[in-house]
């Protein structure tokens, strides 16, 4: 009988350090790990060119290397406007070459003619008027004679200058101004055609990073406006992991501090350097009255980018800080 109370007692006591040691674990603060996730660089491909897709290149999941062509965007209003800019071009050209090479050798050579015949004229005129002259003298023919034979001397001399005028420009071609102005319109229409060169060259979109290929938004037949997404491509190489972190927790983060994050789906932890932090919008604001604290506490962002290259990294893998507070 005396075994009972002993017995008794011992479970007494068993059943209390159950209990205490369960109050000790209640009561001893957990460590959970910090949840975030990958995250990379995006790129939205589109063109300036608005039209139809005519071919698209490449497949979600597709690898490519930067200048890959991705897709080409078809437009017959573009093709109409280099036509037209290239005919400009030409008529500027051929203006600015006649203006540099001045008059054509038959309109010299008319120019001549038409300044020898005057100067044939003007002579004779000199010599009709000096033997009106010496009659006039004699007083054969009266004075009303002579002015006439004058008069039609001094019209022959300037029609013979002004056929020696148009000679001599014929000879000198186009002037220095209408030089310049024929080259600045030949290069304006230069210019012309090479905005249209520079917009249709943007029609055969190509790949701007090495990455892979995430969407496809538009296919073959489909009207895509300007500037409108086609082709999605991440870059893998350009990736980081993100985390929203309480404020409170924020004193284990600093800028440059590198941390060991878990990567579940590749089994392995990783190098990664904290390389941001920033406070998220009012809309991430914890509020004393949920959380138990006195006061309201922000949320930030701190993006941690990997100090090594990782293998089979995929965004939107979850990444993990064990030992967080």
């Amino acid at each position: 009988m005396r075994a009972n109370p002993l017995l008794a007692t011992v479970a007494l006591g068993g059943i209390a350090a159950a209990l205490i040691y369960g109050l000790v674990l209640a009561y001893t603060p957990t460590s959970q790990p910090l949840q975030g996730q990958i995250e990379a660089r995006e790129y939205n491909v589109s063109s300036k060119v608005a039209g139809r897709v005519d071919q698209v290149m490449v497949r979600r999941g597709d690898a490519v290397n930067a200048g890959d062509l991705l897709f080409s965007i078809d437009s017959p209003e573009l093709n109409a406007k280099l036509v037209q800019a290239s005919g400009a071009l030409q008529s500027a050209q051929a203006i600015q070459q006649e203006a540099d090479n001045g008059a054509r050798k038959q309109q010299i050579a008319a120019a001549r003619e038409q300044w020898l015949k005057a100067k044939a004229a003007a002579e004779l005129a000199k010599t009709t008027y000096d033997r009106v002259e010496n009659l006039y003298q004699n007083g054969v023919v009266a004075r009303q004679k002579r002015d006439e034979a004058y008069t039609q001397w001094q019209a022959a001399k300037y029609t013979e200058q002004a056929a020696k005028a148009m000679f001599d420009m014929a000879q000198e071609g186009a002037r220095s101004e209408q030089k310049v102005a024929a080259a600045g319109n030949a290069k304006r229409a230069e210019g012309a055609v090479q905005e249209v060169n520079a917009v249709l060259a943007d029609s055969q979109m190509r790949a701007p990073k090495t990455g892979e290929i995430t969407e496809v938004l538009l296919q073959p037949g489909e009207l895509a406006g300007s500037g409108f997404p086609v082709v999605t491509l991440i870059d893998m190489q350009d990736s980081w992991a993100i985390f929203q972190v309480r404020e409170d927790a924020l004193k284990q983060f600093h800028q440059g501090d590198t941390k060991q994050l878990r990567i579940p789906a590749l089994g392995k932890s990783f190098e990664f350097k904290v390389s941001y932090i920033s406070a998220l919008g009012d809309f991430a604001t914890w509020r004393a009255t949920e959380s138990g604290h006195d006061f309201d506490m922000r949320t930030f962002e701190v993006e941690l980018r990997p100090s090594a290259p990782i293998a089979d990294l995929r965004a939107g893998m979850t990444v993990l800080l064990d030992g967080a507070e």
